[in-house]
């Protein structure tokens, strides 16, 4: 980073939604010279140059780009970020497992972007925002078993974070959070609820890959057709988005608090 007449100035590459979401929500957009292509669908990014990710990219575009810092996310590919660290650049990659260490990257992105009491301002909008969805939730006489999926084959969990919201959210995570799992593992648990996020499929998530597997026929959820599909980026990004996210999970696991 650079100072120049004592003003911040900060030029920085976003290969993450959540970075760039972060970013946006802690008012350091004006910094952001280049995000991946998946930004757009978190921030509103306008005609920022699209770089790649931390996985495919042409380094010489970023190059280009001149970036003070450069902010990434794991996993990532070795290569990728090999090639960046060659760039005169800081390089940063975010690793959140927990709402905990998402609050954390807020407040790191904002010491970075000399906008550290905003960012403490929206980590404590976060938590209210959240503590609101669970007082909701907190007036259902049940807690429904839920199954959250972020890939079908192979089969993964959603991360831990989204265990956390299905808790606030009035339901109870009923797999591994995170970790591959099997049909076997799925059809054991029973959830009440079965909720697709599919990494990187936006709304697409195909309900009949879950209602027309044998293997779950006598699994609650598809006895009774409560197969849900959230926007991936609404549980997959790990920063603000995740607001809606829980939002989303209270009207899929408490209908009756959504009307």
């Amino acid at each position: 980073m650079s100072r120049s007449s004592g003003k911040f100035q900060e030029r920085i590459v976003s290969l993450a939604p959540n970075a760039t979401s972060i970013l946006f929500a802690i008012g350091a957009q004006r910094s952001l010279v280049g995000v991946s292509k998946w930004c757009a669908d978190v921030a509103p990014v306008g005609r920022l140059a699209r770089v790649g990710d931390c996985w495919r990219m042409d380094i010489r575009e970023v190059a280009m780009l001149r970036p003070s810092l450069i902010v990434g996310s794991v996993p990532f590919r070795a290569e990728v970020v090999a090639e960046l660290l060659k760039l005169p650049a800081a390089f940063v990659a975010l690793n959140p497992r927990s709402l905990a260490d998402i609050y954390a990257d807020i407040r790191r992105l904002g010491g970075l972007t000399a906008r550290g009491a905003a960012a403490d301002r929206f980590v404590s909008r976060m938590k209210n925002q959240f503590a609101e969805i669970a007082r909701l939730a907190g007036r259902a006489k049940t807690r429904p078993r839920v199954y959250a999926e972020a890939w079908p084959n192979p089969r993964i969990s959603s991360p831990p974070w989204v265990a956390e919201l299905v808790k606030l959210a009035g339901g109870r995570m009923v797999v591994p959070a995170g970790e591959r799992v099997s049909d076997a593992q799925v059809a054991k648990a029973a959830p009440d609820i079965i909720v697709l996020a599919w990494t990187a499929t936006g709304g697409r998530a195909d309900p009949r890959r879950a209602l027309e597997n044998s293997r779950w026929r006598n699994v609650p959820a598809i006895k009774n057709r409560r197969v849900v599909v959230i926007r991936d980026e609404l549980l997959n990004t790990p920063g603000p988005p995740l607001v809606d996210g829980a939002r989303a999970l209270l009207r899929a696991i408490h209908p009756e608090f959504s009307r």
